[in-house]
């Protein structure tokens, strides 16, 4: 193997913590929040390995974690970028990590704290899933954050019982591909949306029912899909008074699972007597813990049938751009604007 460079180009946060100012769920402009610089190469911990990153994703997660808006405080100095795909090149003491040198892997950053959008990243050898070679590098940039939580969820929904579910942000690609899994199962989703344009095709894919949000009429059929399908789960991405909206109107033992935040306005849970008589519950669904505390056999499974699904062309990723590194200060923003495709960042 070649010998590694000292020195590597990132793209760096030059912010601290959270945002004592918390904005819009859109990204308006790359340079407030991160920087273009040149930094050492990592060294990989015990447990870890060092990947030569070919291809980094975007996700709505790296937006809001640069703004200071994500549950996880940010690293001055340090790159950002949740995951990507790239080469073992060197790795910790640990087993589990030497094992991975040399491998083309699909990553996770969430647990190390150097981030994909660089040449180079640090991940945890157990947030690395080494690929079938019939995976696309723009799949596997985004196997993840997205594919991974779409299966976990699914399960969620299996477990509860009850065929009907419902999705916030339902045009995003994660919802997107659950969508499919969901249909092909004899599930039945409740898909919410904003825009009339993104309706035909999740009911194309596999929706039950689709309701734009900002429809006049949202309310009435919200409370008539309701009353119909009885769903006791809502997936939810976005948060604020839409989902607080969505889970007053759910029967008894609804589940409220968020996992998003793509309203910054306040989240208002408007009948809380529900949470003691109609035994509604809100709880949270982050993926490193799934990943973590998920019996080795389940998660194995879970991960094969995910590149399966990407190698057999069940699934694929819809691809908006793929962006130089130098180039994501200037072009980032708006590449993200544009709807309904995964923005890349190539090192």
């Amino acid at each position: 193997m070649a010998s590694l460079p000292d020195r590597m180009r990132a793209l760096l946060l030059v912010n601290e913590g959270y945002s004592r100012m918390p904005s819009g769920t859109a990204l308006e402009a790359m340079s407030p929040y991160v920087e273009r610089a040149e930094i050492e190469v990592p060294e990989p911990g015990p447990t870890q390995v060092l990947l030569k990153v070919s291809l980094a994703s975007i996700n709505p997660s790296d937006v809001m974690f640069v703004k200071g808006m994500y549950g996880q405080p940010r690293r001055k100095g340090r790159p950002a970028g949740f995951e990507g795909v790239g080469e073992v090149v060197a790795a910790g003491s640990e087993a589990a990590a030497q094992g991975l040198v040399g491998k083309r892997v699909a990553f996770a950053t969430g647990l190390s704290n150097w981030g994909s959008w660089a040449e180079y990243a640090i991940a945890e050898a157990g947030a690395c899933i080494p690929l079938m070679d019939e995976v696309r590098d723009e799949d596997a940039a985004a196997m993840i954050v997205n594919p991974l939580t779409a299966l976990a969820m699914f399960d969620i929904v299996k477990q509860e019982g009850q065929k009907a579910f419902i999705m916030t942000a339902a045009a995003s690609q994660l919802c997107k591909l659950l969508t499919g899994v969901a249909a092909e199962e004899g599930y039945r989703p409740i898909s919410i949306v904003r825009r009339d344009d993104q309706m035909g095709l999740l009911k194309e894919i596999g929706a039950a029912h689709v309701l734009n949000a900002t429809a006049s009429d949202f309310a009435d059929r919200l409370r008539d899909v309701l009353g119909a399908e009885e769903p006791r789960i809502l997936l939810d991405a976005v948060s604020g008074p839409l989902a607080g909206q969505i889970f007053t109107a759910m029967p008894k033992r609804a589940r409220w699972i968020v996992y998003g935040r793509l309203d910054a306005s306040d989240t208002v849970i408007q009948e809380p007597g529900q949470l003691i008589f109609m035994h509604k519950k809100i709880e949270g669904f982050w993926l490193t813990e799934w990943m973590r505390n998920t019996p080795l056999e389940r998660k194995v499974a879970t991960i094969k049938e995910a590149q399966t699904r990407f190698a057999d062309g069940r699934w694929s990723t819809d691809v908006t751009a793929i962006v130089p590194l130098d180039e994501a200060i200037d072009r980032v923003a708006d590449e993200l604007a544009k709807p309904n495709g995964k923005v890349f960042i190539v090192p």
